[in-house]
């Protein structure tokens, strides 16, 4: 049979090879997992030691400071130990002791938890060039450490109960929280919440935008921050110590928040963040993925679980920065 072209558009008409359009049929796209915009580096969860909780409970065992009117203290409310020094002869040495708190604080692992549901369908036939279950794990767990850094900055309360509270926005000690003088973030704020956490301080943390006001307020007089390298990405810094972005510190209605400084780990008497590896089906530590079963209409159903808290050591570990004004802009002319 011959074809004729008598009813072919007039470019088919005039074509000379094969089109594009045609040649795109025989080749296969290049394609990309799914990209997840709200996935961030989670620097805290980074930086923070890992300490193992085997009994589910952290307990913080801590010097007591309800101590009798007329005995003398130190500056943390402590009471001094009696020690003789400096002396000659045969003097009658010092006698102390030191007592602990009747009541120290517990902090028992938090749990975050999700069901995730793939149809069996799906996993079985639409595994090319990915694996679809995995991808919907490994978005499902970027999801659950989000919300994990996100509970160990603001956690307000477990169960009701606030005491047990442990987001480092809502356990800083009245003592270690300092506001700022005019609204915007300056160095000598900065330099005030220092003298704070000035045992080994390891690095401030703060919403990028309070990071943005607070080298706004540095251009203004003329003293850049430097800038260092962590993890292949730049950080700037003050007096050496870094500033680290977390976009889980909070921004109220009227353009306020909050600049955390902290010393990290247990032999510095710091934060540490508290978790329990080495769970059936851990995926990552403390994170772990089970399947719970396949119900009737073929879709299998993952409990996918992450345990994890966090807790200051002692009060001087860990100061705050209030009233943060993220909204104060300069002309530099």
């Amino acid at each position: 049979m011959v074809h004729t072209t008598d009813n072919q558009p007039e470019e088919l008409q005039n074509q000379q090879s094969l089109s594009t359009q045609s040649a795109r049929n025989l080749t296969s796209t290049t394609k990309t997992p799914p990209q997840m915009q709200g996935s961030t580096p989670r620097w805290l969860l980074k930086l923070l030691p890992w300490m193992e909780v085997p009994g589910g409970t952290f307990r913080v065992n801590r010097r007591d400071i309800q101590v009798q009117e007329g005995t003398s203290t130190n500056e943390e409310g402590e009471k001094n130990i009696e020690i003789l020094s400096g002396r000659e002869g045969e003097p009658e040495l010092s006698q102390t002791f030191v007592d602990y708190d009747d009541f120290p604080k517990e902090y028992p692992l938090q749990v975050a938890q999700t069901v995730l549901r793939v149809h069996t369908r799906v996993s079985d036939l639409y595994t090319d060039p990915f694996d679809q279950f995995k991808e919907q794990l490994r978005l499902t767990i970027e999801g659950l450490m989000e919300r994990k850094e996100k509970e160990i900055v603001n956690n307000a309360e477990i169960n009701g109960d606030a005491d047990k509270a442990f987001g480092l926005v809502n356990v800083v000690s009245p003592s270690m929280r300092i506001q700022t003088r005019n609204g915007p973030p300056t160095p000598d704020d900065f330099d005030e919440l220092l003298t704070k956490v000035w045992k080994q301080p390891a690095f401030f943390l703060a919403h990028p935008k309070a990071i943005a006001a607070f080298g706004r307020e540095c251009t203004l007089r003329g003293v850049p921050p430097v800038t260092v390298e962590m993890f292949g990405s730049p950080f700037i810094t003050w007096r050496g110590v870094p500033i680290v972005s977390s976009n889980k510190l909070p921004i109220d209605s009227k353009g306020k928040s909050k600049i955390l400084l902290m010393r990290v780990g247990q032999q510095t008497q710091g934060v540490i963040g508290l978790h329990r590896t080495g769970l059936e089906g851990e995926q990552q530590p403390s994170l772990s993925v089970r399947l719970m079963g396949i119900d009737n209409k073929a879709i299998a159903s993952y409990l996918v679980t992450a345990y994890f808290s966090a807790a200051v050591l002692v009060p001087d570990a860990l100061g705050m920065l209030e009233n943060v004004d993220i909204n104060v802009y300069h002309s530099y002319d």
